[in-house]
């Protein structure tokens, strides 16, 4: 590095000025990179390294008996003589913000026992891209009443911390929260980041940087409708992205659980792409490989962006479960371990139990929390009705300790010494 005298001397004046350098300065004093960076105000690749005890609150575990019990299915459980599950693994629903909820994972007892499920083979994610979308909402209680649900102390710290700054802090947020979900993925393990078109430029950038571009698997479009209005002055904005990235350059896909097979005109296919002699014609006899692109009536006759009434739980921000099915069933087997850290209305934990899979789940919203375990309490229930297998899960509890960390400042937490009704 070789710096002229003026250089020198513009230095020296910017730190007599608490003046920032001037951005030359930023390739003459530092090693070049040649990777593609975003960069705000206040970024730092620091993550948090609080551990903070998990509190079990309730193990949820609809009771089986012995007629339920199908043979080969409940080898890893051990179940006392009311049915319910003594041993093997329990889904965890966490409350708390998933900063803490993260690294404690990371760091705390927990790691030991999610290695010993051959570690996390996909988080999915889908974080709160609307300013404060997760946090205050309107829901329907009937025909015509509804509840405005506004939020607690702890979504109220996260609201402050996540758009107090803008998108500034919301990267700061989401980047952190990034870095130790790479840390707490398998080797082989898949990560699928849902954004839609106010942060999707963003996130690719930061995936790439954290991941590395060699690890980019797919950007997938999710298309869906809706009337607009004739007063728009633009096209009506109908799609979110979701990001696929791989750990390292091994990873699991399994194509043939997710093949659109041929059907005739008829039924519900109406691409034109989508005709026997085409299956044909490629050998895809047994089906095609889904493209990067899913939607409502053009997708192969999968109408991926279709909820149906059972499924329904009044969330706003819910998400069909099929499009959750698709990605599980792609890189993840039955036992593996799946995650997520924005869970809102449950959809991936309903899906990761009813396709076999392990799962951990959390959100700072306590009716994330609440709507999570109703949900979940009727996946059990549908299981069992149906004969098939199912885990307990356990709720726990990270509040009472890190809102103490947030008012005493991140020190010494002093348990005990304050009464919270978190």
């Amino acid at each position: 590095m070789r710096l002229t005298d003026e250089q020198k001397r513009e230095i020296v004046r910017c730190l007599d000025s608490d003046r920032p350098l001037p951005d030359e300065f930023r390739f003459i004093l530092f090693d070049s990179n040649p990777d593609v960076e975003l960069v705000w105000d206040g970024k730092t690749n620091e993550t948090a390294n609080v551990v903070l005890p998990f509190q079990t609150i309730e193990q949820v575990d609809e009771p089986r008996v012995d007629s339920d019990v199908v043979p080969g299915q409940q080898q890893s459980l051990e179940v006392d003589k009311r049915g319910r599950q003594l041993s093997g693994w329990t889904n965890k629903l966490i409350w708390g913000d998933n900063k803490f909820v993260l690294s404690s994972l990371r760091d705390g007892i927990l790691r030991e026992e999610i290695e010993k499920q051959g570690g996390i083979k996909l988080i999915y994610i889908d974080p709160p891209f609307d300013v404060g979308a997760d946090f205050a909402m309107e829901i329907d209680i009937g025909e015509e009443d509804s509840y405005k649900k506004s939020p607690n102390v702890l979504e109220m710290i996260a609201y402050r911390d996540t758009w107090g700054k803008g998108a500034e802090s919301f990267l700061s947020m989401i980047y952190e929260r990034l870095i130790i979900m790479r840390d707490l993925l398998s080797e082989d393990g898949s990560i699928f980041v849902h954004c839609d078109y106010r942060l999707s430029a963003y996130i690719k950038t930061l995936l790439d940087e954290l991941f590395g571009r060699d690890s980019f698997r797919n950007e997938i479009v999710w298309c869906y409708t809706g009337p607009g209005t004739k007063k728009m002055k633009q096209f009506n904005r109908k799609h979110d992205t979701i990001f696929w990235y791989s750990k390292s350059q091994k990873w699991t896909f399994n194509s043939s659980d997710i093949l659109l097979p041929y059907k005739d005109k008829n039924q519900t296919l109406r691409a034109a792409y989508n005709t026997k002699e085409v299956f044909d014609k490629y050998d895809i006899k047994e089906g095609k490989i889904p493209e990067s692109w899913w939607a409502q009536d053009s997708d192969n006759g999968l109408r991926i962006v279709a909820r149906s009434k059972t499924e329904n739980t009044g969330y706003p921000t819910q998400k069909p479960e099929s499009l959750y099915e698709r990605i599980v069933k792609a890189v993840s087997n039955k036992n593996d371990l799946v995650a997520d850290f924005f869970v809102g209305s449950g959809t991936l934990s309903a899906v990761a139990e009813k396709l076999g899979r392990k799962w951990i789940a959390s959100d700072i919203g306590k009716f994330a929390i609440h709507t999570t375990r109703k949900r979940m309490i009727g996946v059990q229930r549908e299981l069992k009705s149906s004969g098939e297998n199912y885990r307990a899960f356990t709720i726990m509890n990270i509040g009472r300790y890190e809102r103490q960390h947030f008012l005493m400042g991140g020190g010494v937490y002093g348990l005990g010494r304050l009464k919270c009704n978190c």
